[in-house]
């Protein structure tokens, strides 16, 4: 099998997630954080093509404000940009609207993106599915992307539950699931993360829950 040619895509790794409204709940912010970090130095020692995205917004919005502590990297990741990556900002929740992302990634002869950032659910699930679109492969680091509680008039939901639900969902189509140390060794190795599909992932759930 052919050895994928990766990209890193840092989604939305700013301080809205750690300071304001959005603030991640599950898994921990720090943890993630230390994730995205440590892909980000797996991606340099492999010269991985990486993608820093940031979600933008005009001045004087609740969040993400053009300028504002909302809108700034996490100096964490603020303080290790590199001139070899590729920097975009965006207004919609997959990092392929809008911008110039999928034709970046072709020219750099990419076929598979990983994903680390915020929040499950809403950028990474919209840029995994935006992946397929562009005719790339898609991972996901399910210890370096976070979500948060939800509650609406349609119900509510832990933020456990829904990364964990939004990850089964993802594995089973649209995303190969994977820690950190697992896309490690895989990149390590050149090769390819394992990744279910919709027929399997069907006939485990009947079997887990026909008991």
């Amino acid at each position: 099998m052919t050895a994928p040619r990766r990209a890193l895509i840092v989604v939305d790794v700013q301080q809205e997630y750690f300071t304001g409204t959005l603030q991640i709940q599950a898994p921990s912010r720090d943890k993630t954080l230390a994730n995205s970090v440590a892909a980000l130095e797996v991606a340099q020692q492999h010269d991985l093509p990486v993608v820093v995205v940031q979600h933008e917004l005009p001045q004087g919005a609740p969040v993400f404000a053009l300028g504002s502590e909302s809108w700034s990297l996490h100096p964490e990741i603020e303080q290790r940009l590199s001139p070899a990556w590729k920097r975009v900002t965006k207004a919609k929740g997959s990092a392929f609207a809008g911008t110039d992302v999928a034709q970046w990634l072709a020219e750099q002869n990419v076929d598979t993106i990983t994903i680390v950032g915020y929040m499950t659910n809403n950028c990474d699930i919209a840029t995994a599915i935006g992946a397929e679109e562009h005719g790339f492969a898609a991972e996901i680091l399910s210890d370096a992307t976070g979500a948060i509680h939800l509650a609406n008039e349609a119900g509510k939901v832990s933020a456990d539950q829904l990364h964990e639900t939004l990850l089964i969902l993802l594995h089973s189509n649209f995303a190969a699931v994977a820690t950190t140390e697992a896309w490690t060794a895989a990149v390590t190795a050149g090769e390819a993360l394992p990744k279910s599909d919709l027929g399997t992932s069907a006939m485990q759930g009947r079997a887990a829950f026909s008991a």
